[in-house]
């Protein structure tokens, strides 16, 4: 039997079809879960990549799985030839059907160099205690594999405010390359 995750020309590499058909697969169990085990997932992983490449490197992969996963969610979730008013409408109702966040956006430039938005209740951080750091750098990725695919410029995103720096929504300034 072959494995999906070591399919393709380059073994590992991810495409949306690695997803399969979850409502097919989870017919009693249903297509959603719990944060808690979103977060269990996701945090255990980022500390075993902090432990064995340091915190610098774990974020680093963190923001490029991020990058990967937006990328493919736009193409593949998302109508990408419409214009921005309505790419970023239908964008906030996709993530908040999806329970990731509630997406605003705060500015956006000439051309969309550069973009202010924030997620409200992020899936990421919300409730998490606070820290006094910013620790959303798979959503940064994420961010900016959409706006990617949507522009077809890299994006540089950072994010500037967060649930764990004590603020009550990720602010996210997104810089076009």
């Amino acid at each position: 039997m072959e494995n999906v995750f070591m399919s393709g020309k380059d073994h590992g590499s991810f495409t949306w079809s690695n997803i399969g058909n979850i409502k097919e697969g989870r017919g009693s169990l249903g297509e959603e879960m719990p944060v808690l085990v979103y977060r269990l997932m996701q945090f255990t992983m980022l500390d075993i990549l902090t432990k064995e490449f340091g915190r610098t490197k774990a974020d680093e992969y963190y923001r490029k799985a991020g990058h990967l996963a937006g990328v493919e969610f736009a193409r593949n979730a998302m109508d990408l030839k419409v214009d921005l008013n309505i790419f970023v409408a239908n964008l906030q109702k996709i993530l908040e059907d999806l329970k990731v966040g509630i997406l605003r956006i705060e500015s956006v430039n000439e051309g969309a160099k550069e973009i202010i938005l924030t997620v409200a209740e992020d899936l990421d951080c919300s409730g998490l205690p606070i820290t006094g750091e910013n620790v959303c750098v798979y959503d940064e990725g994420f961010i900016a594999g959409i706006l990617e695919a949507y522009t077809g410029k890299p994006y540089s995103v950072r994010e500037v405010d967060c649930w764990a720096s004590g603020d009550r929504v990720c602010r996210f300034k997104c810089l076009a390359a």
